[in-house]
C-alpha cells in the first residue's frame, strides 16, 4: 500500500509540475497547441493562470517534500486533500464548459488525490 501511494503522489506531483507550463507559456498558444482540451484557458486571466499554476507548483512539493524531508510530514495528506478541491474545480470548469469527454482524466487524477490523502491520513499515515 505504502509503495502505491508513493507511486501515486509522484504521478499527481509530475502531473502538477507539467500542467504549470500556463503560467509561461501565453493562453492563446496553449489553446492552439492543446486542442479542445486546452480552450479552458482562454475562459482565464493571465493572473488567474499564473495563480493556478503557483497552487500546482505548491501542490507537487506538499506531495513529495515534507515526507521526503522528513519536516511536516502531515502535510502530505493535507496537501493531497487541497489538490483534490483542484482538481474538483478542473472537473466543475470542464463541464461547464461542456467538455464531457476531457474530464475523464481530471476524474482520474483527482480520484488518485482522494486515495492518497486516505492512505496518508489513515492506513499508511507518516506519523505513528
Amino acid at each position: 500500500m505504502n509503495a502505491a501511494l508513493w507511486m501515486a503522489a509522484g504521478i499527481l506531483a509530475a502531473v502538477l509540475m507539467v500542467s504549470t507550463a500556463k503560467m509561461f507559456v501565453p493562453r492563446e498558444k496553449i489553446a492552439a497547441m492543446g486542442g479542445a482540451a486546452a480552450q479552458w484557458v482562454l475562459d482565464f486571466s493571465p493572473g488567474a493562470l499564473r495563480t493556478i499554476g503557483t497552487l500546482e507548483i505548491l501542490g507537487a512539493a506538499g506531495l513529495i517534500l515534507p515526507a521526503v524531508l522528513d519536516i511536516g510530514p502531515i502535510m502530505v495528506p493535507v496537501t493531497a486533500t487541497c489538490v483534490a478541491l483542484l482538481f474538483t474545480g478542473a472537473v466543475i470548469v470542464r463541464l461547464r464548459r461542456g467538455e464531457r469527454k476531457t474530464v475523464v482524466g481530471d476524474l482520474v487524477y483527482l480520484a488518485m488525490a482522494v486515495f492518497v490523502a486516505w492512505g496518508r491520513f489513515g492506513p499508511e499515515a507518516f506519523t505513528g
